[in-house]
């Protein structure tokens, strides 16, 4: 036995060091995929806006009421449309509204070298110019409507079972989607099939938020989940459960459901089965 004991010793004083030498707990990887938390918040209030970590092009030009095709246009971003934090972005578009006042005050210059009748004759230029520029306005207007309309490529489904507590709203401040609402933790699914373009929490008013993109022209919107259950670039079927209902930043558990067409919201009724 006395042979043993130096291979004893050996062994207790490497055990000892061990110990010693863990002076903090072995770490601790969090593995939930459930929830996407950003604490900064988008915030818009001009013509330009800071990218921020966390935020996407969809949920800037979403939380802007932007079509995303827009911004990236504007800031000459190329698909898959990707952004760093600290970049500044361009909201709005003054190009046009330039080139207008350039060719009115050319004309208006030249208007104030010549005659009279030639004064008349700018005027009647400037009027129907207007006049084109109205029909055109116009017909566009009524192009879009046909097309916001026709949506027959996406397959639209209700996003969750639950009582409809609020519509949509015409006014300008008014309630831009549908609450559906229903005790915490319904299953919310994807209304359409798309990718997911935003996952998480940084657009105020609309607590754990997922985005969908569904094709060129529409957008839908999921706001107020318990849980998030998918991640940014997920392929997603409709039907699919996509988060828990909540009552992140609401009174009441229910889902917040948004469609946008080019940017825009509009009536998710008028593409959602009859009920």
């Amino acid at each position: 036995m006395a042979h043993l004991r130096p291979i004893c010793l050996a062994m207790m004083c490497m055990l000892v060091t061990a110990c010693a030498t863990r002076t903090a707990p072995a770490p601790v990887k969090n593995l939930s995929t459930s929830q996407t938390t950003n604490k900064q918040k988008i915030h818009i209030t001009g013509n330009t806006y800071t990218v921020k970590k966390g935020d996407t092009l969809f949920s800037i030009a979403f939380s802007a009421n932007k079509d995303y095709r827009e911004v990236a246009k504007l800031n000459k971003i190329a698909a898959p449309y990707t952004i760093f934090p600290g970049q500044s972005l361009r909201l709005e578009h003054f190009k046009n509204e330039n080139k207008k006042r350039k060719k009115y005050t050319n004309l208006s210059n030249k208007s104030s070298n010549q005659r009279p009748k030639a004064n008349k004759n700018v005027k009647k230029e400037l009027a129907k110019q207007n006049q084109r520029e109205y029909v055109q306005n116009q017909a566009d207007k009524k192009s879009n409507v046909t097309k916001q309309l026709d949506s027959k490529e996406v397959r639209w489904i209700w996003p969750a079972e639950g009582k409809l507590a609020q519509r949509f709203s015409t006014k300008e401040n008014g309630y831009k989607g549908l609450q559906i609402s229903n005790k915490q933790g319904t299953s919310v699914v994807a209304a359409a099939s798309g990718v997911v373009v935003y996952a998480g929490s940084a657009l105020r008013g609309y607590g754990n938020l997922i985005i969908l993109k569904h094709d060129d022209d529409y957008l839908s919107a999921y706001a107020h989940n318990s849980k998030l259950l998918v991640k940014e670039q997920q392929q997603v079927k409709v039907g699919e459960k996509i988060a828990e209902m909540g009552n992140t930043d609401a009174e009441i558990s229910a889902l917040r459901f948004e469609i946008r067409f080019q940017g825009q919201a509009v009536d998710p009724v008028r593409y959602l089965p009859k009920i």
